[in-house]
Protein backbone atom coordinates (compact mmCIF):
# COMPACT_ATOMS: atom_id res chain seq x y z
CA UNK A 1 0.00 0.00 0.00
CA UNK A 2 1.19 3.49 -0.81
CA UNK A 3 1.66 5.97 2.04
CA UNK A 4 1.18 9.20 0.06
CA UNK A 5 -1.20 9.85 -2.85
CA UNK A 6 -0.58 13.11 -4.72
CA UNK A 7 -3.20 14.24 -7.20
CA UNK A 8 -3.46 16.74 -10.01
CA UNK A 9 -6.61 18.90 -9.74
CA UNK A 10 -8.14 19.97 -13.07
CA UNK A 11 -9.18 16.90 -15.05
CA UNK A 12 -8.24 14.53 -12.24
CA UNK A 13 -10.21 15.37 -9.11
CA UNK A 14 -12.50 18.03 -10.57
CA UNK A 15 -14.09 18.70 -13.94
CA UNK A 16 -13.29 22.41 -14.11
CA UNK A 17 -13.26 22.97 -17.87
CA UNK A 18 -16.60 24.82 -18.19
CA UNK A 19 -15.78 27.39 -15.52
CA UNK A 20 -12.26 27.85 -16.88
CA UNK A 21 -13.64 28.29 -20.38
CA UNK A 22 -16.33 30.73 -19.27
CA UNK A 23 -13.78 32.87 -17.41
CA UNK A 24 -11.35 32.85 -20.34
CA UNK A 25 -14.10 33.78 -22.78
CA UNK A 26 -15.11 36.64 -20.47
CA UNK A 27 -11.52 37.92 -20.42
CA UNK A 28 -11.32 37.64 -24.22
CA UNK A 29 -14.47 39.76 -24.53
CA UNK A 30 -13.20 42.37 -22.09
CA UNK A 31 -9.79 42.61 -23.72
CA UNK A 32 -11.11 43.61 -27.11
CA UNK A 33 -13.82 41.28 -28.25
CA UNK A 34 -11.41 38.56 -29.37
CA UNK A 35 -12.83 35.29 -30.74
CA UNK A 36 -14.17 33.00 -28.04
CA UNK A 37 -14.06 29.21 -27.80
CA UNK A 38 -16.44 26.35 -27.14
CA UNK A 39 -15.97 24.31 -23.99
CA UNK A 40 -14.56 21.39 -25.95
CA UNK A 41 -11.77 23.56 -27.32
CA UNK A 42 -10.41 24.18 -23.83
CA UNK A 43 -9.53 20.55 -23.11
CA UNK A 44 -6.27 20.95 -25.03
CA UNK A 45 -5.60 24.51 -23.82
CA UNK A 46 -5.51 23.99 -20.05
CA UNK A 47 -2.92 22.19 -17.94
CA UNK A 48 0.12 24.47 -18.07
CA UNK A 49 -1.07 27.30 -15.84
CA UNK A 50 -3.35 30.24 -16.57
CA UNK A 51 -0.75 32.37 -18.34
CA UNK A 52 -0.13 29.67 -20.91
CA UNK A 53 -3.92 29.32 -21.22
CA UNK A 54 -4.18 33.03 -22.03
CA UNK A 55 -1.42 32.78 -24.63
CA UNK A 56 -3.18 29.89 -26.33
CA UNK A 57 -6.55 31.65 -26.29
CA UNK A 58 -5.39 35.00 -27.64
CA UNK A 59 -4.97 35.62 -31.38
CA UNK A 60 -1.36 34.95 -32.31
CA UNK A 61 -0.56 38.60 -33.02
CA UNK A 62 -1.91 39.61 -29.57
CA UNK A 63 0.19 37.23 -27.46
CA UNK A 64 2.24 39.89 -25.69
CA UNK A 65 3.18 40.07 -22.01
CA UNK A 66 1.00 43.14 -21.69
CA UNK A 67 -2.06 41.45 -23.17
CA UNK A 68 -1.55 38.31 -21.09
CA UNK A 69 -1.41 40.51 -17.98
CA UNK A 70 -4.59 42.28 -19.10
CA UNK A 71 -6.29 38.90 -19.56
CA UNK A 72 -5.30 37.99 -16.01
CA UNK A 73 -6.76 41.23 -14.65
CA UNK A 74 -10.20 40.23 -15.98
CA UNK A 75 -9.95 36.45 -15.62
CA UNK A 76 -8.90 36.23 -11.97
CA UNK A 77 -11.74 38.17 -10.30
CA UNK A 78 -14.32 36.58 -12.61
CA UNK A 79 -13.03 33.05 -12.06
CA UNK A 80 -12.72 33.61 -8.32
CA UNK A 81 -16.42 34.49 -8.21
CA UNK A 82 -17.57 31.70 -10.55
CA UNK A 83 -15.11 28.80 -10.18
CA UNK A 84 -17.69 26.62 -8.44
CA UNK A 85 -20.63 27.40 -10.74
CA UNK A 86 -20.28 24.37 -13.02
CA UNK A 87 -17.25 22.57 -11.57
CA UNK A 88 -17.92 19.19 -9.98
CA UNK A 89 -15.87 16.24 -8.71
CA UNK A 90 -15.75 13.38 -11.17
CA UNK A 91 -18.08 10.49 -10.26
CA UNK A 92 -16.47 8.30 -7.61
CA UNK A 93 -13.74 10.78 -6.65
CA UNK A 94 -15.14 11.67 -3.22
CA UNK A 95 -15.62 8.02 -2.31
CA UNK A 96 -12.11 7.16 -3.50
CA UNK A 97 -10.40 9.92 -1.51
CA UNK A 98 -12.39 9.18 1.64
CA UNK A 99 -11.55 5.48 1.45
CA UNK A 100 -7.82 5.86 0.94
CA UNK A 101 -7.66 8.59 3.60
CA UNK A 102 -9.52 6.37 6.08
CA UNK A 103 -6.85 3.68 5.68
CA UNK A 104 -4.09 6.12 6.66
CA UNK A 105 -2.84 7.10 3.20
CA UNK A 106 -1.82 10.77 3.19
CA UNK A 107 -3.44 12.89 0.47
CA UNK A 108 -1.94 15.94 -1.26
CA UNK A 109 -2.38 18.14 -4.33
CA UNK A 110 0.13 19.26 -6.98
CA UNK A 111 -1.42 21.49 -9.64
CA UNK A 112 -0.45 24.12 -12.19
CA UNK A 113 -3.58 26.09 -11.23
CA UNK A 114 -2.76 29.25 -9.29
CA UNK A 115 -2.43 28.70 -5.54
CA UNK A 116 -5.47 30.66 -4.34
CA UNK A 117 -7.68 28.84 -6.83
CA UNK A 118 -6.41 25.44 -5.66
CA UNK A 119 -7.03 26.29 -2.03
CA UNK A 120 -10.55 27.59 -2.65
CA UNK A 121 -11.59 24.54 -4.68
CA UNK A 122 -10.15 22.08 -2.17
CA UNK A 123 -11.93 23.88 0.70
CA UNK A 124 -15.20 23.89 -1.23
CA UNK A 125 -15.26 20.31 -2.46
CA UNK A 126 -13.04 18.39 -0.01
CA UNK A 127 -13.27 20.31 3.26
CA UNK A 128 -13.47 17.11 5.31
CA UNK A 129 -10.31 15.57 3.83
CA UNK A 130 -7.03 16.40 5.64
CA UNK A 131 -4.76 17.28 2.71
CA UNK A 132 -1.19 17.31 4.01
CA UNK A 133 -0.25 19.90 1.38
CA UNK A 134 -1.98 21.85 -1.39
CA UNK A 135 0.54 23.10 -3.94
CA UNK A 136 -0.40 25.27 -6.92
CA UNK A 137 1.25 27.86 -9.13
CA UNK A 138 3.23 30.26 -6.94
CA UNK A 139 5.83 32.89 -7.64
CA UNK A 140 9.32 31.46 -7.38
CA UNK A 141 8.21 27.86 -7.97
CA UNK A 142 8.48 26.17 -11.37
CA UNK A 143 5.40 24.64 -12.95
CA UNK A 144 4.99 20.95 -13.66
CA UNK A 145 6.53 18.92 -15.24
CA UNK A 146 9.32 20.19 -13.01
CA UNK A 147 9.29 17.74 -10.06
CA UNK A 148 9.78 20.34 -7.30
CA UNK A 149 6.08 20.48 -6.37
CA UNK A 150 5.95 16.72 -5.87
CA UNK A 151 9.31 16.62 -4.10
CA UNK A 152 8.26 19.42 -1.75
CA UNK A 153 5.13 17.50 -0.80
CA UNK A 154 7.15 14.34 -0.13
CA UNK A 155 9.43 16.31 2.17
CA UNK A 156 6.50 17.75 4.14
CA UNK A 157 4.86 14.32 4.38
CA UNK A 158 8.11 12.59 5.31
CA UNK A 159 7.53 9.94 2.66
CA UNK A 160 10.04 8.06 0.51
CA UNK A 161 9.66 7.89 -3.26
CA UNK A 162 8.82 4.19 -3.25
CA UNK A 163 5.78 4.91 -1.08
CA UNK A 164 4.35 7.68 -3.30
CA UNK A 165 1.89 7.59 -6.19
CA UNK A 166 1.15 10.63 -8.36
CA UNK A 167 -2.01 10.72 -10.49
CA UNK A 168 -2.99 13.04 -13.33
CA UNK A 169 -4.82 13.26 -16.63
CA UNK A 170 -2.22 14.73 -19.00
CA UNK A 171 1.19 14.18 -20.51
CA UNK A 172 2.50 16.98 -18.30
CA UNK A 173 1.42 14.94 -15.28
CA UNK A 174 3.06 11.79 -16.59
CA UNK A 175 6.30 13.73 -17.10
CA UNK A 176 6.01 15.20 -13.62
CA UNK A 177 5.78 11.80 -11.98
CA UNK A 178 8.63 10.46 -14.08
CA UNK A 179 10.81 13.46 -13.23
CA UNK A 180 10.04 12.97 -9.53
CA UNK A 181 10.84 9.25 -9.88
CA UNK A 182 7.57 8.10 -8.31
CA UNK A 183 4.93 5.65 -9.52
CA UNK A 184 2.62 7.57 -11.82
CA UNK A 185 -0.97 6.80 -12.82
CA UNK A 186 -2.70 8.34 -15.82
CA UNK A 187 -6.46 8.76 -15.45
CA UNK A 188 -8.80 8.42 -18.41
CA UNK A 189 -11.77 10.47 -17.19
CA UNK A 190 -10.02 13.84 -17.57
CA UNK A 191 -9.10 16.25 -20.34
CA UNK A 192 -6.61 14.22 -22.42
CA UNK A 193 -6.44 10.94 -24.29
CA UNK A 194 -5.04 7.50 -23.50
CA UNK A 195 -2.60 7.99 -26.38
CA UNK A 196 -1.14 11.11 -24.76
CA UNK A 197 -0.73 9.33 -21.43
CA UNK A 198 0.84 6.21 -22.93
CA UNK A 199 3.56 8.24 -24.65
CA UNK A 200 5.20 8.70 -21.26
CA UNK A 201 4.97 5.07 -20.08
CA UNK A 202 3.21 5.61 -16.73
CA UNK A 203 3.18 2.91 -14.06
CA UNK A 204 -0.55 2.37 -14.59
CA UNK A 205 -3.52 3.88 -16.45
CA UNK A 206 -6.79 3.99 -14.52
CA UNK A 207 -10.18 3.92 -16.19
CA UNK A 208 -12.09 4.71 -12.99
CA UNK A 209 -11.50 6.10 -9.48
CA UNK A 210 -12.21 2.61 -8.11
CA UNK A 211 -9.35 1.22 -10.16
CA UNK A 212 -7.08 4.04 -8.99
CA UNK A 213 -8.04 3.36 -5.37
CA UNK A 214 -7.24 -0.34 -5.71
CA UNK A 215 -3.75 0.43 -7.02
CA UNK A 216 -3.05 2.93 -4.25
CA UNK A 217 -4.13 0.40 -1.62
CA UNK A 218 -2.72 -2.77 -3.20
Amino acid sequence: MKKLAIFDLDGTLLNTVEDLGDATNYALRMCGGFPEYKTGDYYMMVGNGIYKLFERALPEEKRTKEMVAKMASFFLPYYDAHMCDKTVPYPGINEMIHEISSTGVKVALASNKYQAGCEKLIRHFFSDIPFVKVCGQREGFPLKPDPKLVEGIMEVAGTERKDVVYSGDSGVDMQTGANAKVDTVGVLWGFRSREELEKFSPWRIASSPIELKDWILE
